[in-house]
């Protein structure tokens, strides 16, 4: 199995993988084609919102485990927040600072562990990853949430063996933005950040493999699209604005990389989503 460069005009400096005559590949439904950067030497794949698709069921998990304590969770500002570990993303939410956070987790966690055997996979990042792997490419797992999440929802979707290195919030000292997670995955699959290339969906992991030096594929609506040239339009829009989503053979320039100009520090707590 080869790594076929694409004719320019339609995926130009990038490299196609065609896949055997029936292999299953799930993507073609969804109209995407796994491409895969020159250079690249690793792909790092957030879990939450980019493997799977798992957003509206945190959201209202987390909804119901705040709703005892008489607190709304604002869907636009959830959206924006989604790629922080959940005490990140307790500490910032409005009116839940002083709520009983280890409860709400508590909650919240088990709401999402009993509906783990109804998650979907994204076709496109799945594509993505058995590309990659059919031609040797070793990948990782970053993300947020905790690990107590992240492994059942791994196994749920039969992922569990495609991934080297699995690296979840308590690995880390400090969860997305920061680069914390995305450097300890490039660290245990042993290739330089700058040959790895991140796919993420939300502007915190964006922001994250940014600092961290990688190259930066974006999930937008179930589809691939390439981050912008500056940090604000790469890691700052809502999904689906700003960026190129990529059908079929779309991808068609290098992903880009950037460094944000800063990193806020979040909380060193152990979390989980």
């Amino acid at each position: 199995m080869h790594l076929l460069r694409t004719p320019r005009g339609c995926g130009a400096g990038m490299n196609e993988m065609v896949l055997p005559p029936g292999s299953p590949n799930p993507a073609h439904a969804a109209g995407c084609s796994p491409v895969i950067p020159d250079g690249i030497e690793a792909v790092v794949f957030d879990f939450d919102g980019t493997l799977a698709d798992t957003t509206a069921n945190q959201e209202q998990s987390l909804r119901a485990a705040l709703q005892p304590y008489g607190l709304d969770l604002d869907t636009n500002w959830y959206r924006r927040h989604c790629g922080l570990s959940i005490h990140d993303l307790l500490a910032a939410l409005p009116g839940a600072r002083q709520l009983p956070h280890d409860e709400i987790i508590r909650r919240s966690r088990a709401h999402l562990l009993a509906h783990m055997h109804t998650i979907a996979p994204i076709a496109c990042s799945v594509s993505l990853l058995h590309a990659a792997r059919e031609v040797g490419l070793p990948c990782a797992v970053a993300s947020a949430a905790s690990r107590v999440l992240v492994h059942p929802g791994l196994e749920a979707l039969g992922l569990g063996p495609e991934f080297e290195a699995v690296v979840t919030r308590e690995d880390a000292a400090r969860g997305k933005p920061a680069p914390d997670l995305f450097l300890q995955a490039a660290r245990r699959i042993g290739v330089p950040p700058e040959r790895c290339l991140a796919v993420e969906d939300s502007p915190d992991g964006i922001a994250s493999a940014l600092a961290a030096g990688m190259h930066v594929l974006r999930v937008v609506d179930g589809h691939l699209a390439l981050t912008g040239e500056n940090t604000e339009e790469a890691a700052g829009l809502p999904s689906g604005a700003g960026a190129p989503t990529l059908p079929g053979c779309a991808l068609g320039q290098a992903a880009a990389r950037s460094r944000p100009a800063s990193i806020p520090a979040p909380s060193t707590a152990d979390s989980d989503r």
